[in-house]
């Protein structure tokens, strides 16, 4: 049945059949329901940190909600929230960034969205990672763009291939989307995969929107931008970034981007015509929380690693189960192909009979066949338990 057929008195308009969804909340629903008739789960398929909010960033949002932060704000963000983000990430990224390209939106997401919906007409060519986080698929082909993927293989470690890069861009290539540290795979692109897009876009005049949400989540070396490796095309990198993941802030919405400010005033015209604006008191714990203790962060990365380093090795002492180190973010990818059971399947019998929630590669993209995402954003208790799981099942395949 197609989506604009009538059904209970609606009928949908076309483009919502273009529209996707993250399957993470569909499989933690059904987790949820099997919770719920007595069954034990291990969760290992929704990706946000197990950890609370600092303490210092919570006592700011009520010092905020009692001293009356409780009105509308500017549609692009409070400027002391911009200025702070705008001096935050010029010194992560090591590139000068003026206030005025900074939007804040609730969650990062809505970046992605305003700008596709800013910058795709009606079939341009955006090219995105495969796998990779589903709503840049989702987005594209809902505001009538050609979604063109790029493979991500595992002998490269899922970074993309510069030469397939270039293979892929047309005359109607208009974005190119990159992750880096990298869902569902962890990886990171390097300095000279980040000047090679760069110079790509340069040379052909092709926007960047360059999701950088797992930037402080990484385990070796320092993290690298775009935007400092190519800092002549900042007019035309979009970095999207946000609270949720580095300080343990998901349910607190709230992101940001940064772009040229012609087209930060565009977006912020989207809010305006979408939801206003971002809540006024969480923006004001920005600048404590960028700029404020960062032992929280630091420990929460330290205890990621360790977590990394337990299901990697415990993938990886299964039969017919490899797991490379992601560099990265909290995902491991591993391979599943000599199980010989398709990925979708093989997420959902490991749900039913084995009680471990996962995602299915595919759930990322048609080049996610063959394997399974695994979030350890869990004890290492439950990882460990997760893992005794999957090696039982996978003994009687």
């Amino acid at each position: 049945m197609l989506i604009t057929e009538k059904k209970h008195g609606i009928r949908f308009a076309q483009r919502m059949s273009d529209l996707g969804t993250e399957t993470a909340f569909v499989v933690l629903a059904k987790a949820r329901q099997l919770e719920s008739q007595g069954r034990t789960i291990v969760h290992l398929e929704i990706g946000e940190p197990d950890f609370e909010t600092p303490a210092h960033i919570v006592d700011e949002a009520v010092r905020a909600l009692k001293a009356g932060a409780t009105h509308y704000g500017p549609s692009p963000g409070l400027p002391e929230a911009r200025q702070a983000i705008a001096r935050y990430v010029s010194e992560t990224r090591r590139v000068p960034v003026d206030f005025e390209r900074v939007v804040i939106t609730p969650g990062a997401k809505p970046i992605m969205f305003y700008t596709i919906l800013a910058l795709v007409d009606e079939g341009d060519e955006v090219i995105y990672p495969n796998p990779g986080f589903p709503i840049y698929e989702s987005v594209i082909r809902f505001v009538g763009g050609r979604p063109v993927p790029i493979q991500l293989h595992e002998e490269n470690d899922f970074r993309l291939d510069v030469g397939e890069l270039l293979d892929l861009v047309t005359d109607r290539t208009k974005l190119i989307i990159i992750n880096s540290p990298q869902n569902p795979t962890g990886s990171i692109l390097t300095a000279e995969d980040l000047e090679a897009v760069g110079r790509l876009a340069l040379d052909r005049d092709i926007y960047i929107l360059a999701d950088e949400i797992y930037s402080r989540i990484i385990y070796e070396g320092d993290f690298t931008s775009i935007l400092h490796v190519v800092p002549e095309a900042m007019d035309q990198v979009i970095l999207l970034d946000g609270m949720s993941k580095t300080f343990a802030m998901t349910g607190w919405r709230l992101g940001w981007g940064v772009m040229q400010p012609t087209l930060a005033a565009a977006v912020a015209k989207l809010q305006t015509n979408s939801n206003s604006c971002t809540a006024t008191f969480s923006q004001m714990v920005i600048p404590p929380a960028l700029f404020g203790p960062q032992g929280p962060v630091e420990a929460m990365r330290a205890e990621f690693q360790r977590r990394r380093d337990a299901i990697v090795a415990g993938l990886n002492r299964i039969d017919r189960i490899t797991c490379r180190k992601p560099a990265g973010a909290f995902y491991v990818f591993p391979n599943t192909s000599r199980l010989g059971v398709d990925s979708q399947t093989l997420a959902d019998r490991m749900l039913q009979e084995a009680g471990v929630a996962a995602l299915s590669g595919t759930a990322f993209g048609r080049f996610g066949e063959g394997y399974l995402r695994f979030s350890y954003a869990n004890s290492i208790e439950n990882i460990k338990l997760g893992l005794e799981r999957v090696e039982a099942f996978v003994a009687k395949l």
